[in-house]
């Protein structure tokens, strides 16, 4: 299951279809641009409540990564810790 997720992950990348940040994506799922959320392994709680929220108005699925955030980072290839993914429509 891992492996298939991080290959979704870097194929999406390569789209620039990925938002990444916590707050961006929230946006997105305001406006109702997002399809898919991906979430860190240790995503801060708060965090993943103010998602599940949101991603519920849009109808919006949310994936929970086996990833913690700094490799997720590293996977995205960015200097830092990542916790959250949107995807766009």
């Amino acid at each position: 299951m891992v492996k298939e997720e991080l290959d979704e992950i870097k194929k999406l990348l390569k789209t620039k279809k990925l938002i990444i940040g916590t707050e961006r994506t929230i946006k997105g799922l305001k406006l109702g641009n997002m399809t898919k959320i991906f979430l860190s392994s240790n995503c801060p709680e708060t965090v993943e409540e103010d998602i599940s929220h949101y991603a519920k108005i849009a109808g919006a699925a949310i994936v929970k990564l086996n990833i913690p955030n700094d490799e997720l980072g590293v996977l995205c290839k960015k200097q830092f810790s990542i916790s959250v993914l949107g995807l766009i429509k």
